[in-house]
């Protein structure tokens, strides 16, 4: 099987979880024995690029012709079963599946953001969730409020951009929606059923749990959508050291925020930017995960990361995060076994809960409120060791490299290199 990967890396100097991700993928690929040609563009490349290339630029999200032209050569080369698609933007643009389907190639595609109707991607503006452009025709909306990198011509273009490219969307043969509630929002876009799977990513196994540590882990980008002024005020709503500690790792506009908390309380740590050992340090040092978000964040990779090592999250009810702890199907929590109720579960998890906290067969959910997330905080430290063992299981069901692989391969051998079109 020979599978071409094509994605435009975020810069460098802006950590993005889906570079590394499309990096995982391309190397549990390979190591699976599938032939994989990177098709990859850089945003790091912007700044050397020729005079001639730079003034092209304003149009690449639409039509990048250098792209095009490189991508024909490749698939006229190599013949592939596949193309597989992540980021377009912005030195692909979505024509890349126009010309996969002219040499009948299928395209699958991984839906990491909201980027088919938003022009920020994230459904989020000036602190709370907007979905100001969904239904239109043109997003005249993220134009005046300048949401594409805060400048209203880059917004006009991306709007444009997502107005011409809707044809090109719907035409996508197969699509990876990362967790229910993209699948959902590809419904709404207009997308049918049986062209939408439900694959999460994965990450790599550390291995066997430590026993669980005490206290919280927050570790995430120190912005607003990230629900860093969310944590800490729920935080502030109880008395020092009662909760044990909370420990908040990552950088960003709100960082000095989280220093002023650690200077106000003894029993919040600012733990500054991780590498992959202060990551796996500062979870197993922990009980209890929390993804804070304030949008509909899609699949916070510290979630499986928090799962992997045994540790039960405690999230907001937001986006793919109650899918990710297994709590998006009410009334049969995810995983438990036919003679295992829900009541089981809450047994498992701690004393009864109040009224507003959704549990899911790994963790947690709340409204993001304040109250409804300090309520819930000692909720989940009570209930932490009795779902450790479930947040391990629910990682190597369904979030294992092995296992995500092995869906993702099912996905290239179901396509035909006859295209679907619309």
């Amino acid at each position: 099987m020979r599978i071409v990967v094509a994605h435009n890396r975020y810069r460098e100097a802006q950590p993005s979880g889906e570079n590394t991700i499309v990096d995982s993928e391309i190397a549990q690929l390979t190591a699976a024995g599938v032939e994989v040609l990177p098709f990859i563009r850089s945003s790091d490349e912007i700044p050397s690029m020729s005079k001639a290339a730079k003034a092209l630029l304003p149009i690449s999200p639409i039509w990048a012709p250098r792209a095009q032209h490189d991508l024909s050569r490749l698939l006229t080369e190599h013949r592939p079963d596949v193309l597989h698609l992540h980021n377009p933007y912005p030195l692909l643009s979505p024509w890349v599946v126009r010309t996969a389907h002219r040499h009948g190639v299928p395209v699958v595609q991984t839906v990491h953001n909201y980027r088919q109707v938003c022009s920020s991607g994230i459904y989020f503006r000036d602190g709370v969730i907007c979905q100001d452009c969904k239904g239109r025709a043109l997003g005249v909306p993220a134009i005046k409020h300048r949401c594409y990198r805060d400048s209203a011509a880059q917004s006009a273009l991306m709007a444009t951009t997502l107005a011409v490219h809707r044809g090109t969307w719907r035409s996508v043969d197969r699509y990876v929606a990362l967790t229910t509630a993209i699948a959902d929002h590809l419904r709404e876009y207009g997308i049918p059923d049986d062209r939408i799977v439900v694959k999460p990513n994965a990450v790599p196994d550390p291995g066997r749990p430590a026993p669980l540590g005490d206290g919280f882990l927050y570790m995430a980008r120190l912005s607003p959508e990230k629900g860093v002024d969310l944590l800490l005020d729920a935080w502030r709503r109880h008395p020092v050291g009662t909760l044990g500690t909370l420990r908040m790792a990552g950088d960003g506009e709100l960082r000095p925020l989280v220093e002023a908390a650690a200077a106000e309380r003894p029993d919040v740590v600012y733990l500054n930017q991780l590498d992959r050992a202060g990551v796996r340090a500062a979870v197993e040092a922990s009980a209890v995960v929390i993804a804070a978000s304030m949008w509909h964040d899609v699949l916070p990779t510290v979630i499986i990361e928090a799962l992997a090592s045994g540790r039960p999250v405690l999230g907001t009810a937001l986006g793919g995060i109650p899918y990710l702890v297994g709590a998006d199907s009410p009334h049969e929590p995810a995983g438990t076994g036919p003679a295992e109720t829900a009541s089981a579960v809450a047994g498992r998890a701690g004393p009864a809960m109040p009224a507003g906290i959704g549990l899911g067969e790994a963790g947690w959910v709340v409204a993001p409120e304040p109250a409804a997330l300090a309520a819930a905080l000692p909720v989940a430290r009570a209930g932490a060791s009795g779902l450790a063992l479930a947040a391990r299981t629910r990682y190597e069901r369904t979030f294992h490299p092995d296992v995500v692989t092995k869906q993702l391969i099912d996905i290239y051998g179901g396509m035909s290199r006859t295209p679907t079109r619309t």
